[in-house]
């Protein structure tokens, strides 16, 4: 078990969250990305891979689970409840054609974080009556690591997330090192990355650079 006990409050406590996606991953495996990402300092991992086989996700994620647990990282599953359950995951992450957050809190109990992805205001003042313990806001930019995506709300939803929503809150959607200062200034303490960091030929290195340009921009 981690020396720092994760919990539903204090799951969102991490500047940089990063996503799984194997297949812009360079082959590289999905067990080589995040080890690379744990040794680089990265506290939340959010296993996405939504093609393919359920025994497969299994195998993977119980590595995974431990590999976090060593490092004392968060890990959350991407939509798959029964999975988040089985591997005994921190969160589970969920979309607002997903089951709704009543239902999954009655599966997962009261220990596991639900996330949920909002992309305007009334979808986030929603999210926080019914209970979600963080909301991810997005897509900020244009995003092609997802096939249904919606369209980029850019920063007026963000800037009213900042301002209204009393839940933690991760930006999500096309965030590069050469826009995530940006994020940062428009109110941003947390960002999820995909293909910025899988598809790094480095991670360490891409990793340092997010941290910079984060940094550099929240002193400013």
């Amino acid at each position: 078990m981690s020396a720092i006990k994760i919990t539903r409050k204090t799951i969102l406590d991490t500047d940089i969250y990063c996503l799984t996606a194997e297949k812009f991953s360079l082959g590289r495996s999905n067990l080589e990305v995040i080890k690379a990402m744990l040794d680089n300092g990265i506290k939340l991992v959010q296993y996405r891979e939504k093609e393919k086989k359920m025994g497969l996700k299994y195998q993977e994620c119980l590595e995974i689970r431990k590999m976090t647990r060593d490092a004392g990282a968060a890990f959350i599953i991407n939509d798959d409840i029964d999975l988040a359950i089985l591997v005994e995951a921190d969160g589970v992450h969920i979309g607002q054609e997903d089951f709704p957050i009543e239902a999954v809190r009655k599966l997962v109990g009261n220990d596991m974080a639900i996330g949920l992805s909002t992309h305007s205001p009334e979808q986030a003042r929603n999210a926080l009556k019914r209970g979600a313990d963080y909301i991810g806001v997005g897509p900020v930019f244009r995003t092609f690591t997802k096939d249904d995506v919606c369209d980029p709300v850019g920063f007026e939803y963000l800037e009213y997330v900042v301002e209204n929503i009393d839940i933690p809150f991760v930006a999500i959607g096309g965030i590069k090192e050469n826009n995530v200062a940006e994020v940062v200034r428009h109110g941003a303490r947390c960002v999820a990355l995909v293909t910025e960091i899988v598809e790094a030929d480095n991670i360490g290195n891409k990793i340092n650079a997010l941290r910079d340009a984060m940094l550099s921009a929240a002193e400013s």
